[in-house]
């Protein structure tokens, strides 16, 4: 399989906000990994499903660099969680490698994920086909609208 084009929020991940979750997405440490091909993403699975290092999530799927973009993925900064005009949105800044020689390849998406809670997943994140970098920054630019958005 392959981890195609679409990105998606986790249904389970919803399911457990509204059912008591304790996802603070305001002040827990958001993390985001990098995935390659292998990875077939499926938003329909059980919130335990959605963790990090668990099913496509698995760090054998993962891409990273040992110094440049470390296996676990990288702290999102300057995450935002609000609601304006009945629209929820989820933004950080852009994401950069921690250098300017980081060598990465075939990175196809990524998870965004809890790293206070359990390593939920909240969402993945297509990049529309591969992406590389050799002796170079890596940077995973979000949309202009946010990570995730939610008309509520």
């Amino acid at each position: 399989m392959a981890f195609g084009t679409s990105s998606k929020v986790f249904v389970a991940t919803i399911e457990y906000q509204f059912e008591g979750g304790t996802l603070n997405l305001s002040t827990n440490t958001l993390k985001i990994a990098l995935y390659d091909d292998t990875t077939t993403p499926d938003a329909t699975v059980a919130l335990a499903n959605t963790a990090y290092n668990v099913g496509q999530w698995t760090s054998a799927n993962e891409v990273s660099d040992s110094t440049e973009w470390p296996a676990t993925g990288q702290a999102l900064d300057s995450v935002t969680s609000g609601i304006a005009s009945n629209v929820y949105t989820l933004d950080a800044a852009n994401e950069v490698s921690d250098g300017t020689s980081a060598t990465l390849a075939d990175v196809r998406g990524c998870l965004i994920y809890d790293d206070t809670v359990s390593d939920y997943g909240l969402c993945f994140l297509s990049f529309g086909g591969a992406q590389a970098v050799t002796d170079g920054t890596f940077t995973v630019n979000f949309a202009g609208t946010g990570i995730l958005t939610m008309t509520v």
